[in-house]
């Protein structure tokens, strides 16, 4: 019963066409967006904080959030990029976090549409509720890396081996990051349609989708060696390109599924409780009026 009234609906959903363009769109964006936005985070960390533990708490995110040879690549490409152009200035630094929180524009689109929010906000108002959730969703991602850095940091400093660091470091980072990296999906999912939506239907879906997505991880460990080999193959120069658009495609999926399951569930909720209400004035012998079912 409950597969059919609540999944089997948002698995529909997941084959809708329109949906797909909204993946693809946040796939998309998240490929232009993700390296500015490291590009933040190590700057902060490089010259403001002056933090080397904090540098390499980042790339070791990086490397655990892609396995394998993308894992080396991009942090490669992040020191060699701070490396040649210096520190950035302010104005470069807001026009990097300008430029990482366009992945907000058609996730708003999308979740407006799982909540039958029909107006979407103005591209200036998004994108300044885009900037302010860049920088609330960027400071919790910003102090998982900090405990990860400091438990480098302390480990580093009793004497231990760079590995037997590197391993407690990222335990601490997953310790870290699942809790705030739920908690951001809640706000995202939360704050971010342009309407009121429960807060209360929005908690088990954030903590299940971002157990999913973590577990997405491990399936990317798994498959990653073959499907490097046949991007490889069949893209050439464009295969890490290819490998982020691929895997942020299904991450973006599952973030429209969780919107879609939370929707129907509210909404079954409040007809339930209009349905109860209507029973108890038939029952003392009141009139009731017709509720509408969600099709």
């Amino acid at each position: 019963m409950l597969f059919r009234r609540r999944i089997l609906p948002t698995l529909r959903f997941l084959m809708e066409t329109e949906v797909h363009v909204y993946a693809f769109s946040m796939a998309a964006n998240l490929l232009l967006s993700l390296f500015p936005f490291f590009i933040v985070m190590v700057s902060i960390c490089r010259y403001i904080l002056g933090w080397q533990a904090g540098e390499e708490a980042i790339y070791l995110a990086l490397r655990d959030m892609f396995p394998g040879p993308i894992g080396q690549f991009i942090p490669g490409q992040l020191h060699r990029v701070l490396m040649r152009d210096g520190a950035p200035q302010i104005t470069s630094l807001l026009l990097l976090l300008f430029t990482a929180n366009g992945v907000f524009e058609p996730l708003e689109v999308a979740l407006n549409r799982a909540w039958g929010i029909k107006e979407n906000r103005s591209f200036v108002h998004n994108q300044v509720v885009s900037m302010g959730l860049i920088l609330l969703c960027g400071g919790l991602t910003f102090a998982s890396y900090m405990a990860a850095a400091l438990n480098i940091q302390i480990l580093k400093s009793l004497g231990f081996e760079h590995s037997f660091g590197a391993f407690f470091g990222l335990a601490a980072l997953k310790m870290a990051a699942i809790p705030l990296s739920i908690l951001a999906l809640f706000i995202v999912y939360w704050r971010l349609p342009n309407g009121r939506v429960p807060a209360r239907s929005l908690i088990p879906v954030a903590f299940g989708v971002g157990l999913i997505l973590e577990s997405l991880k491990y399936v990317s460990m798994l498959v990653g060696p073959a499907l490097s080999r046949k991007l490889d193959r069949e893209y050439g120069p464009f295969e890490y390109s290819v490998t982020i658009i691929l895997w942020s495609f299904i991450a973006s999926m599952i973030v429209l599924a969780g919107a879609d399951y939370a929707a129907r569930n509210a909404h079954a909720e409040v007809i339930e409780a209009l349905q109860d209400e209507i029973a108890i004035d038939t029952v003392g012998g009141e009139s009731s009026p017709h509720v509408p079912q969600k099709p």
